[in-house]
């Protein structure tokens, strides 16, 4: 499984401790209202914004704050801060980089804080286009397995077009191109799936493997960057062995 899979399945595992975290409501805000402002208000016909609303509910985020948070990107809710999302690219160190997708109303100070974490580190912001060749914009979803689902699973998302299926740590992960996203999704809602998480993510070409505490470093360095409230997601071409994944899920 790639490294992308694997730091997926080490954050499922943490999720329960993530929740804890004050920003959970904000980040849960964000990403409704871009789901919303990107594919409309409506669930029904958005599967983004069904799956940002279905993890907001497990979250325990209140109705009245969801029902906002789909105002807000929609245009409805005039009142809102307006919010940028914006991608900036960085160098973690030995050879690792990343893709760092924000959501802010304020760049001055996102832009401080991601350089602030990153030179701490050893790291440092890249140049618009430096960092973003190595990586390619893809359809995932991850859909819960019950050790039977693969074969039924492999068919739907082929049938729709997809590049390739994995399974691996109770998972089984779908990846296609942008333009098969709605394709996939509904061939996978026909045939009864339903994902646990869908969207666009940011695949390496190709990875980089370190020895074992320099993957740690870089793992603790996008841990960094995660849990800055303006920062929704990022993506590595850090390939992170089983290995380190012991390791970080021990502590």
């Amino acid at each position: 499984m790639s490294g992308h899979s694997h730091w997926s399945t080490i954050k499922r595992k943490k999720g329960a401790a993530d929740a804890k975290k004050g920003a959970v409501f904000t980040r849960l805000a964000r990403e409704i209202a871009l789901a919303a402002r990107t594919g409309g208000g409506d669930p029904g016909m958005n599967v983004s914004l069904y799956l940002a609303i279905e993890r907001a509910r497990a979250n325990n985020m209140p109705k009245d704050s969801i029902e906002r948070a789909i105002k807000r990107g929609t245009g409805e809710d005039k009142d809102g801060v307006e919010l940028t999302e914006i991608t900036y690219e960085g160098y973690l160190g030995h050879g690792a980089v990343a893709m760092i997708e924000c959501v802010t109303e304020n760049r001055n100070r996102t832009v401080a804080e991601l350089r602030h974490i990153l030179t701490r580190a050893g790291g440092n912001l890249a140049e618009n286009g430096s960092v973003s060749w190595q990586f390619e914009r893809k359809a995932v979803y991850s859909i819960k397995s019950d050790g039977k689902n693969f074969d039924k699973v492999f068919e739907a998302a082929l049938d729709a077009g997809a590049d390739d299926v994995d399974e691996e740590d109770g998972y089984i992960e779908v990846v296609g191109s942008v333009d098969k996203f709605k394709a996939i999704n509904d061939s996978l809602q026909k045939a009864g799936l339903k994902p646990e998480e869908a969207g666009l993510r940011m695949i390496a070409t190709q990875e980089v493997e370190l020895e074992k505490d320099k993957t740690l470093s870089i793992m603790r360095i996008i841990e960094a960057l995660e849990e800055s409230d303006d920062v929704q997601n990022v993506y590595s071409n850090l390939k992170i062995s089983d290995e380190a994944i012991a390791s970080m899920e021990a502590n």
